[in-house]
């Protein structure tokens, strides 16, 4: 983690915070503070600060033990280190996905936010596979937590909105003018003869289809409401490895 997030509920006080599962574990384990130890921390939603260790409680390994490992953290109150520093400015960029397979979801989830991406659809294509859409990957709590990670690797506070649309006409006749309302918008297609920009200054809209690309027809739908079919050259990219790089190569 490169940013503790904490919770309003962690809060034992207004200056002691109890960290307790996943989060103190990291603590304990990988950052290995001990007490008197400085952690960056962000209030989820809101400031980032630093915090400092004020207990750690290993607990046990014992199987049959229901003590958990907790770190107590008391936050900082000095200049400039205190919860009062604002988060990263958001991604100005709307990311529509088609629906990647399970397994890589995750990642692409955790990936994206730590860009700083705050609006990400996922879309039906033609290329997607239905039975994607079953997948427990899908459930809120599997998706909030991909979202977690990318905000504690991007030291950001400030959580992602995911909408899921399985119909993809339907999402691209009635939503999609609005959320081209303002921006430039570009869907990455292999072979199209525009490169992808770089750097375009303003609020932007990505379109990005499964292994393979969008089909035709789609690419069409999307060309017809103002989207421009942009590419990366002539090689094949996992969806992984595209979306990174053009999330990298618009906003620089």
């Amino acid at each position: 983690m490169n940013l503790i997030l904490l919770e309003r509920d962690d809060f034992l006080g207004p200056q002691r915070v109890r960290l307790t599962g996943r989060r103190a574990r990291h603590v304990i384990e990988v950052h290995r503070a001990k007490v008197g130890d400085r952690l960056r921390v962000g209030l989820l939603g809101g400031a980032m600060g630093e915090a400092v260790v004020a207990a750690v409680e290993q607990g046990t390994a014992e199987p049959a033990a229901t003590k958990l490992a907790t770190v107590e953290l008391a936050v900082v109150e000095l200049a400039e280190v205190t919860l009062g520093q604002k988060p990263p400015s958001p991604l100005d960029l709307v990311l529509v996905l088609a629906l990647p397979r399970p397994k890589v979801l995750r990642r692409l989830v955790a990936a994206v936010t730590s860009f700083g991406l705050k609006e990400l659809h996922l879309v039906h294509s033609a290329r997607v596979e239905k039975s994607y859409w079953q997948s427990p990957r899908l459930r809120p709590e599997e998706l909030q937590m991909a979202i977690r990670l990318g905000q504690e690797q991007g030291r950001d506070t400030l959580p992602m909105v995911i909408h899921q649309h399985r119909r993809f006409r339907l999402f691209a006749e009635d939503q999609l003018p609005q959320l081209l309302e303002g921006r430039a918008g570009y869907v990455a297609h292999p072979g199209a003869e525009r490169v992808c920009p770089s750097g375009v200054g303003g609020p932007a809209l990505l379109a990005v289809g499964p292994e393979g690309g969008f089909i035709d027809f789609e690419v069409q739908l999307l060309q017809s409401l103002g989207v421009a079919a942009v590419s990366l050259g002539e090689r094949a990219l996992s969806v992984e490895t595209a979306v990174s790089a053009l999330l990298g190569r618009l906003m620089s």
